[in-house]
């Protein structure tokens, strides 16, 4: 064999080598990536999401242990345990958006106070005078007095022929015309216990005659309320003949709707204007706040009383009132953000990252648009004050319970 030919067998020789060489490299590395070897971690399982209990979307307040249907015949879904990790629930922006809603802050202020309401001028029962008979006898004559008049103090009523004062006053006389001091001093101090007046006795002492005919006059002026008393007519010791009120003070009683009635207070300044006498405004203040409640308008009455030193304020004029409140800086939110449920109220919360979260607060008085705060809320936080029904729908959906009042634990399925 040539030395050509030799070297020629050699080169294919050594090629086949070659090639069987890297065939086998290319086998064993298929077969390691096809099948795992000990030395290959084996690839780990997904941990299974623990269940919290099942819930239906549409009554997400009840909750079932296990899977079923619901109280409305609906496929039950699980709660997982790594659901809801962050507080609230999120709203797409753009949802947002086309809800219109907008957030505004808490802040703290002064509510706009006082409230405007009616009013009836009324007579002042504290001045009311009662003129009774201090003894029994007959009415001998009236002197044309009615119910609704006016008197001044000291105007007579009637004339009264009392048997038993005339008898009085003549034993009297008999016992001072004896000059036993003692006696006379017994016989006078029956007079007094009798109800005589000291100007009655003094003119029986200056006299020396009995007066068994006493007028009966008013005590104080005012208006006649009531008279009872007629010529002839037989009266009785303490029957009522008339009621005479003075008009030297009124009051004017002012209705109140029940719910501000917590606005008004015993010694609040009020300002007092009436139809009948335009351009003129009275102050006042709140003497008394009545403790009942009128069912059919559900008001307060409020007393207001008025001097009335020349008698121009009659009783049942109508009156508007102005009622002062109190000034004290509170907790302020627009009255709109307030979701009132009849069983608790709410407002939206707008938490950081879009996320919506309903909370439970407790409400004050409520005034220009604005509404006091009294718990759950602090100064600063950011509530939803348009479109926050549709946000609480979706938070109500999604199961997200409010935030409770500070002291209150939180009750799943509360929220409505």
């Amino acid at each position: 064999m040539s030395p050509f030919k030799q070297s020629s067998h050699m080169q294919l020789a050594m090629g086949a080598v070659a090639l069987a060489l890297v065939a086998g490299a290319g086998g064993y590395g298929l077969a390691r990536l096809a099948t795992p070897t000990e030395t290959a971690p084996a690839t780990a399982e997904p941990a299974a999401r623990r269940i919290l209990y099942w819930y239906d979307p549409m009554l997400p307040a009840e909750r079932y242990p296990g899977p079923g249907q619901s109280s409305m015949g609906m496929e039950l879904i699980p709660k997982f345990a790594d659901e809801g990790g962050e507080a609230g629930v999120r709203v797409d922006p753009a949802g947002v958006q086309n809800l219109g809603a907008r957030v505004v802050a808490v802040t703290r202020g002064t509510l706009p106070s006082g409230l405007t309401a009616t009013g009836v001028v009324d007579f002042n029962q504290r001045d009311l005078a009662i003129v009774q008979a201090k003894a029994g006898g007959f009415v001998q004559r009236v002197y044309g007095r009615a119910p609704g008049d006016v008197v001044p103090a000291g105007a007579p009523i009637a004339d009264l022929l009392a048997p038993e004062w005339a008898g009085a006053q003549a034993e009297y006389l008999a016992v001072r015309r004896s000059g036993d001091e003692g006696l006379r001093r017994a016989a006078r101090q029956r007079l007094v216990l009798l109800g005589m007046p000291e100007a009655l006795i003094a003119q029986v002492e200056r006299t020396g005659e009995t007066r068994p005919v006493v007028t009966i006059s008013t005590p104080a002026g005012g208006v006649i309320r009531t008279l009872n008393v007629r010529a002839g007519m037989t009266v009785a010791a303490g029957m009522t003949l008339a009621e005479v009120n003075s008009l030297g003070a009124v009051w004017v009683e002012v209705a109140v709707p029940e719910a501000v009635a917590g606005q008004v207070r015993t010694g609040s300044l009020a300002r007092v204007t009436f139809t009948a006498l335009p351009g003129e405004a009275f102050a006042g203040r709140v003497s008394a706040i009545l403790p009942e409640v009128r069912g059919e308008t559900r008001t307060l009455t409020a007393r207001i009383e008025l001097a009335n030193p020349r008698g121009r304020l009659k009783p049942g004029m109508f009156a508007t009132v102005q009622l002062g409140g109190d000034d004290a800086p509170a907790l302020l939110v627009p009255s709109e953000a307030v979701i009132r449920t009849g069983k608790r109220a709410l407002v939206m919360l707008a938490l950081d990252g879009g996320r919506y979260q309903p909370a439970e607060v407790r409400p004050g008085r409520e005034a220009g648009g604005k509404t006091e705060i009294l718990a759950g809320l602090e100064e600063g936080e950011q509530i939803v004050t348009s479109g926050q029904f549709l946000i609480d729908s979706e938070a109500s959906l999604a199961g997200v319970e409010a935030r409770p009042l500070a002291g209150d634990g939180a009750h799943a399925g509360d929220h409505p």
